[in-house]
């Protein structure tokens, strides 16, 4: 049985995220790196601990989380089908369970807004991780003159949470935003599409998802 240790110690893939986010760099993207990675990959463990889900499952959540963004060494586009089908081949020379590659390698593949679905509760965990990771460190642009969209709103973010009520009904996505980089309009204007797919993942998981931008409820 592998162990998220046990692929996140895995020369293969620190290699391909390593790669993946290289690309992005030349693309001009915003960080995709192990920062992203990793901090995706605890956050939807943490979302299935907190309802309640077994152990494996947490673990799951873990393994497609640090593994969703490695297509991205193939291309910007349709990175996330192309990264479940590459993490089909590392977990399988690995010696997973074919169950549990199916649950990880769909996640993967259903992580992207373009065409994504929370088809299972890994699934959902991970969208919710990926798409709430909004914040200034993941701005690699340090001129501001130049700044897209993306980087003015990722820089304009001063704080970031992800949180599921204590009955457990609801996960709130909290942001702090600084108004004089970016205004909150901007916020809607690119993410839109991801606070709707949040929505939708959150239902699979039995949740509300509500979205509060500064101390104001949004969604």
């Amino acid at each position: 049985m592998i162990t998220f240790e046990s692929v996140r110690n895995n020369p293969e893939v620190e290699t391909y995220i390593k790669k993946s986010d290289e690309t992005l760099i030349a693309l001009g993207y915003t960080e995709h790196s192990f920062p992203h990675v990793i901090k995706v990959a605890r956050e939807a463990g943490n979302i299935l601990q907190t309802l309640g889900y077994s152990p494996r499952e947490v673990e799951m959540a873990e393994i497609a989380g640090y593994l969703h963004d490695m297509g991205n060494v193939i291309n910007r586009i349709d990175h996330a089908q192309s990264g479940a089908i590459m993490a089909f081949r590392i977990l399988d020379h690995m010696g997973a369970d074919p169950e549990e590659i199916a649950t990880i390698i769909s996640a993967i593949g259903n992580h992207d807004e373009s065409t994504a679905v929370a088809v299972n509760p890994v699934a959902a965990a991970l969208i919710l991780a990926d798409k709430s990771d909004v914040r200034r460190s993941r701005v690699r642009n340090l001129n501001h003159a130049t700044f897209d969209i993306h980087d003015r709103v990722n820089y304009a973010v001063e704080q970031s949470s992800l949180k599921i009520s204590e009955d457990k009904t609801a996960i709130t996505l909290d942001l702090t935003i600084d108004t004089s980089i970016s205004p909150v309009m901007y916020y809607f204007e690119i993410f839109l599409g991801r606070m709707s797919l949040c929505k939708k993942a959150a239902h699979k998981l039995n949740l509300w998802f509500h979205l509060v931008i500064n101390e104001q409820v949004l969604l």
